[in-house]
Order: structure tokens, then sequence, then C-alpha cells
């Protein structure tokens, strides 16, 4: 560790030392970061692993890239100047008599519908359709991939955007104290009680939904999750001899208050993030379970899920999807562990 630091630049302290090993030595969560790291990162290059359109076409001599450009039929040797339906069987022919094509591992989109069953949708798992169709036709594991995407980048950003705005308001409301603080207090006391369930559904049948839209929305309720550890941090060290010091000097409050006071709020802090993730997970679910999420015809886990509620002779909806966010979230609380065991001073791993 110390030669890959040296190599790299970068110099660690023997804080941050014990820190990683009290950190590796949680097996559970170590291994837990590595396999939903490996997942997330899979999960990213979703047009490449699950899509109806080929990832690389040779035909007469060139090359082409249909996940990435739309193509009309006429350039493979069709009739229509529409955009190519490369499920149809006869453009296939025309491609292979001159070319070939390489396929994506699952030969579905999250929203191509299979209309070669050969039994009424929710179909079960085939060869074609590995865990079966949902209730319209369409492949239920190219949409958990596009799903568990969707889901953990709406979770990062939610959780990165809340935590910048619950530090910074936790840090104002506990380093000036006094009337703001108690102002602030008032003011959350009374936000937090808000019916905030009630109030996206409201909303939800106002403005149609969409994920920029549905983000905004929940960060309005979500950021005040850091406020009281950062309050309470920044409420027990504003009395320090050092700050007390800083502030002799003529050191400005911003410069005190994000380069002394921060970095020690930041150990509570930190520690909360996976389980404000994973919380961001569970209530983006809950809305598209309920129909107040994302758009309809969105990759949705929520969404699968109430397909499985619906559609209890098709087993295979609920258990899978079931089973991906029972796997997200207990790697996340994995992970939120082994991070908590690594900032905790009474923990010491040889």
């Amino acid at each position: 560790m110390q030669g890959a630091s040296r190599f790299l630049g970068l110099r660690i302290t023997p804080l941050t030392r014990r820190r990683l090993a009290n950190f590796r030595a949680n097996k559970r969560g170590f291994w837990s970061l590595w396999l939903f790291l490996i997942l997330f990162f899979v999960s990213l290059f979703a047009e490449l692993i699950a899509n109806d359109k080929p990832i690389l076409i040779h035909f007469d001599g060139a090359y082409y890239t249909p996940f990435l450009t739309d193509y009309p039929e006429t350039v493979f040797g069709g009739f229509l100047e529409t955009e190519t339906e490369y499920a149809d069987p006869e453009v296939r022919e025309l491609i292979e008599e001159k070319g070939w094509i390489l396929w994506p591992l699952v030969r579905f989109s999250y929203d191509s519908v299979n209309y070669e069953l050969k039994v009424p949708a929710p179909a079960p798992p085939s060869e074609l359709n590995w865990l079966g169709t949902d209730d319209q036709g369409r492949d239920v594991i190219a949409r958990l991939i596009y799903g568990f995407r969707i889901s953990v980048l709406f979770g990062l950003v939610l959780t990165l955007i809340s935590s910048v705005i619950g530090i910074a308001a936790g840090a104002i409301q506990g380093y000036f104290g006094g009337l703001t603080d108690l102002l602030f207090q008032r003011f959350i006391e009374v936000w937090v009680g808000l019916p905030v369930l009630f109030l996206l559904i409201i909303l939800a049948s106002i403005v149609e939904p969409n994920f920029w839209w549905l983000l905004g929305l929940m960060l309005m309720f979500s950021w005040t999750a850091l406020v009281g550890v950062v309050r309470a941090e920044f409420l027990r060290a504003r009395n320090f001899d050092y700050v007390r010091a800083a502030r002799a000097l003529g050191v400005s409050n911003r410069v005190i208050m994000f380069k002394h006071i921060l970095p020690n709020a930041m150990v509570a802090t930190i520690t909360f993030m996976p389980f404000i993730l994973s919380g961001s997970i569970t209530t983006l679910t809950a809305l598209d379970f309920l129909g107040f999420g994302l758009p309809p015809g969105s990759a949705s886990l929520g969404e699968l899920l109430n397909q499985g509620k619906a559609n209890l002779q098709a087993p295979w909806l609920g258990l899978t999807t079931f089973f991906v966010l029972a796997t997200m979230l207990s790697l996340l609380i994995f992970i939120g562990e082994a991070v908590r065991d690594a900032f905790d001073p009474r923990k010491t791993f040889r």
C-alpha cells in the first residue's frame, strides 16, 4: 500500500491507513463494495449488453454501429427510408448475404416487445427471454439491467446533492448558533413534518414526472438527513481552542468552517452516506411501485415489482425483481457497516 501511494504521488497518513485497514478487515463490507462496483460498472454499458440493435454490422465492405446511429433500411438493400428494424427476418437475411451481424448478449432493450412469443404475455423464461417477459411482452432481464442503472444513478445524484446542501445548512446552523440556529431548527421541524408522500402524489398528478423533475422534488425533502449530524459536530467544535485561535488571527468564518471544522464533521457524514443512498433507491422504487415515479414505459424496478403483484401467475416477475432489490440494498448496507467500522476510533485491527 505504501509503495502504491508513492507511485501515485499520494501521501497516506497513519490515520487514513488505519481506516483503510479497518474497512478491509470487514470482509463482508469490503467484498460487497467490489461486487457493487462491478455490477454498477457493467450496468453503465447496458446498451452493449441488452439492445434490440446490433453492436456492429459488416455489410458490403463497410462497418456500421446501429446502437449509436440510426440507419435507414435502404443502406442495407431494403426499400424503406425509415429506420431499420433489425429484428425483421428479411432485413437480417439482406445483411447476412453481404456481411455479418454482431448482436449484444441480450437481443432486447428495456422497451422492446417480443412479437414472436408462443404463449400470451407474461411469458415464462425461455431460450430467447432468459427471465421471461412482463405483461407487455418486454424482456425482464433487459428491464432489470436498465432499471438497476437508473436506480443507482438516481440514488447517487440525489445523495451527493442532498449531502452538499445538508452539510452546508448544518455547518451554518452549528457554527453561528444563536438566533440563526433557532430559526433554522424551527424551519427544519416544520419542513420535516410535511407529509412527503402525499405531496409527491399530488404534484405527480399535476405535472408529468421525469428523471430530473422527480430528482428535484425529492431533493426538496431529502437534504435534511445530514443537517442534525453536521450541526452537532459544529456546535461541539466551534468553541475549541484552535477555532478561537483562528478567529483571533483574523481567519474568515468560511475558512474556519470548511477547512478546519468540516473535516472533523465529515467522519460522521461519510458514515451515513451509504444508508442515505439505499434510502434514496428505496424511495424511488416505492414511487414507481405506486405509479407516481418515472414516466410509464421507463426501465423501473418498482414498476416490475408492481407487475409481479398484479400477475401472481407469473412468479418470475416478482421473484427476480425482489432478488435484485434485496441484493442491491444488502450490498449498500454492508458497505455502510464497513465504513462505520472504518471511522470508529474504538476499533483497531492488526
